[in-house]
């Protein structure tokens, strides 16, 4: 089996963005040589995602408009009493997740029509990273 890493570094202008890496993972996944397999896209970070949907702009701000209903930006969180202000971008992790699994068919991504993968930012204007773990024959 062959395997290939890298990190990809983001460092966002506001403190929510939504990023489509799918061209960004596809060019990794070339270089990595692998025709059949899988890739891991995972935020290493608490307060940031990875997840995959349309690449429709009214679609990310449903969606960020979502996430602010669920786990809106609120000074009442327990975790702002450490000295930190981003406890909704805890939670905001959570719904979205912190990490897709993508299947590599003959060399490329293999997603849907429609599918483009995303990272998202939730406590934005900080130096955060993403691993891409490359895996397969």
């Amino acid at each position: 089996m062959r395997t290939a890493t890298k990190y990809l570094w983001f460092n966002t202008k506001q403190q929510r963005e939504y990023i489509n890496i799918t061209e960004t993972i596809q060019e990794i996944v070339a270089k990595s040589g692998v025709r059949e397999g899988m890739v891991l896209v995972s935020a290493m970070h608490i307060t940031a995602g990875v997840y995959v949907n349309d690449a429709e702009s009214g679609l990310i701000k449903d969606i960020d408009e979502w996430l602010e209903k669920l786990a809106p930006f609120d000074s009442s969180y327990r975790h702002h009493g450490t000295g930190e202000t981003n406890g909704d971008a805890h939670l905001k992790s959570l719904l979205i997740h912190h990490e897709v699994i993508v299947p590599i068919t003959e060399g490329k991504l293999d997603l849907g029509p429609w599918q483009q993968i995303y990272y998202a930012e939730f406590d934005g204007r900080r130096r955060k990273r993403l691993v891409i773990k490359v895996m397969g024959e």
